[in-house]
């Protein structure tokens, strides 16, 4: 009896030992490979230029819109029209079957393009991280199409620095369009912009960086006519334009106004504090307001201006040494009462 007791549990023991291990292979083996319906809640989807079936699929699995790569390609290659898959951004959605995925991506009306706004006066560096963060492509492409200025089509006098010439604007950019293209689109509209209000190629580099220290240093657009001119009367005078802007755009940190005479003394030939006349070129990318300001100054005398309230940008202007004086102790009130943001 003993032994026959032994046998029976070992028999019994092999088998569920056999079932746990031999049951989900079954399972698996026989499970479809594939969702049904349509699915359900929203998921985006970029198909890229040249993407074959298998690439879409792989794609399509890894999103969660389909169970399986393989269940898409199989319905890709049972459709003769999959090879006009358009590439574009795709708002699909979840658990859905390989034919529904396939049906959605051959609608063309679900192609979508992914709209990024390049706000004024932002940095080439901040542009691409934005362009990057919207368009969903490695910022590795945008630093790379830098390095060949000409494909932006940028005029020779920006001795291939794009700053300044990426126009800001709401961009559709489509999934296809390269990081190259996109860059070339902004130069290309800065360009237009410039010849609209009749700004000669040999004066635009002039005209577009004293636009971009007006972009950085007024907030409300009926200040920025008289920013240029102090910028301009300043220039006739032969006077260091002494902008704090130029001084943000070496060191390439945004945050508190002011700065301190650390900075002051950068060796930079951007530093306006000890380098007499322009800066070598644009030290953002300025709006069109800006630009028109820097085309039109507004006639006056002034020299000197201070944001004697930066957190509403209340700006006043003066004529000589003594009112620059009295507006900078208006400042100092402000930078006293707002302790850590000067």
């Amino acid at each position: 009896m003993i032994v026959l007791l032994v046998a029976l549990g070992l028999v019994v023991g092999t088998g569920a030992v056999a079932t746990s291990v031999l049951w989900p292979m079954v399972t698996s083996l026989t499970a479809s490979n594939d969702y049904t319906g349509g699915g359900h809640g929203v998921v985006p989807v970029v198909v890229h230029d040249g993407d074959a079936s298998r690439t879409i699929g792989a794609v399509l699995e890894k999103a969660g819109v389909v169970k399986t790569a393989g269940a898409f390609e199989n319905a890709a290659a049972g459709n003769p029209l999959s090879g006009s898959i358009q590439p574009g951004r795709y708002l699909m959605h979840s658990k859905m079957s390989a034919l529904s995925a396939l049906a959605f991506l051959l609608n063309r009306a679900n192609r979508t393009s992914a709209q990024v706004t390049i706000r004024e006066g932002l940095w080439t560096s901040e542009i691409l991280k934005a362009l990057a963060a919207g368009t969903g492509r490695p910022l590795a492409e945008y630093t790379a199409a830098l390095k060949n200025p000409q494909l932006l089509g940028l005029p020779a006098q920006a001795k291939g620095n794009v700053e300044g010439y990426l126009f800001p604007s709401t961009y559709p950019f489509q999934a296809d369009t390269t990081a190259a293209q996109q860059l070339q689109t902004m130069v290309s509209k800065t360009l237009e912009q410039l010849s609209i209000l009749g700004v000669t190629p040999d004066n635009a580099q002039r005209v577009l960086t004293v636009a971009s220290i007006v972009e950085a240093e007024a907030r409300a657009a009926a200040d920025r006519p008289k920013v240029a001119r102090v910028i301009e009367n300043r220039l006739a005078k032969g006077m260091p334009l002494q902008m704090d802007s130029t001084v943000h755009f070496i060191a390439q940190r945004r945050g508190k106004t002011g700065t301190s005479d650390a900075q002051r003394r950068s060796a930079s030939p951007y530093n306006t504090y000890l380098v007499a006349g322009l800066p070598p070129g644009p030290i953002d990318s300025p709006g069109l307001s800006a630009i028109q300001a820097a085309v039109s100054p507004t006639p006056g005398g002034w020299m000197y201006f201070v944001a004697v309230d930066p957190s509403t940008g209340l700006t006043r202007f003066s004529v000589d040494a003594a009112g620059q004086a009295a507006n900078v102790k208006v400042f100092l009130t402000w930078c006293t009462s707002h302790p850590g943001q000067c």
